[in-house]
């Protein structure tokens, strides 16, 4: 059961807990496959084929298996092995990258993210924590945070502990005196109580909790979660 008594910082997930991330990665990749159609149109045909991205996407992952962690050099690197497998000028990967990029940040907020955002940040303060690469500053909601950690940064994803504890320790605060609330089961709240925090697990699908210790709460929305810190 969560003891709001003991919150005096609070961890939160981006992707999927304050936008909904595939239709964002989706206009991202639909940018970098136009722009690419001027400049490198055999690249931007192999992107636009849904098996032959992924295939290209798998063989990167496999390739820098050390940088799961890092989502921007996995793009990037499978930017440039289109291009190479396209026969065209791997020069243009850095500016494809920057395309896609772009989009990326122009995110479609959930419609409680601001609210939720401006209830969290006015009772402690608040840091981002993320398995992705977004940008608070260019998505122009970073004035609700303390700070921002990213598994690229840090060099260690969720559900590591260790990336937990750097949050805590930004916070300057312990771990258990940090609430976490997310959107993956696994990665936020499993993570989470892993490394001696509390935990909401913010369910929008109503799917089922699949580790046998429990969140310390589950919302269906971030509204709800306003409402439970109340």
């Amino acid at each position: 059961m969560l003891d709001i008594s003991r919150i005096r910082a609070i961890t939160i997930d981006l992707d999927d807990t304050l936008w909904p991330i595939w239709p964002t990665i989706a206009r991202a990749e639909k940018a970098l496959i136009e722009w690419l159609l001027a400049v490198a149109p055999g690249t931007s045909a192999l992107l636009a084929s849904p098996d032959t991205a992924r295939m290209l996407r798998a063989q990167v992952a496999s390739a820098h298996a050390h940088l799961s962690h890092d989502l921007t050099v996995l793009r990037r690197e499978t930017i440039r092995a289109a291009l190479r497998q396209a026969g065209e000028d791997e020069g243009l990967t850095d500016q494809g990258f920057d395309v896609f990029f772009a989009e990326r940040q122009r995110v479609q907020l959930y419609e409680d993210a601001i609210a939720a955002l401006e209830f969290l940040s006015a009772r402690h303060p608040v840091v981002a924590l993320s398995n992705g690469n977004a940008n608070l500053q260019l998505i122009g909601i970073d004035k609700y945070f303390h700070s921002s950690i990213s598994a690229r940064d840090f060099g260690i994803a969720k559900p590591d502990p260790r990336i937990f504890h750097e949050a805590a320790r930004v916070l300057d605060v312990e771990s258990a005196a940090v609430l976490h609330i997310g959107d993956d089961a696994t990665l936020d709240a499993h993570g989470a109580i892993g490394a001696g925090m509390q935990a909401v697990w913010l369910n929008r699908s109503d799917t089922d909790w699949p580790h046998e210790v429990a969140p310390h709460a589950t919302v269906r929305d971030l509204a709800a979660l306003c409402r439970l810190l109340g």
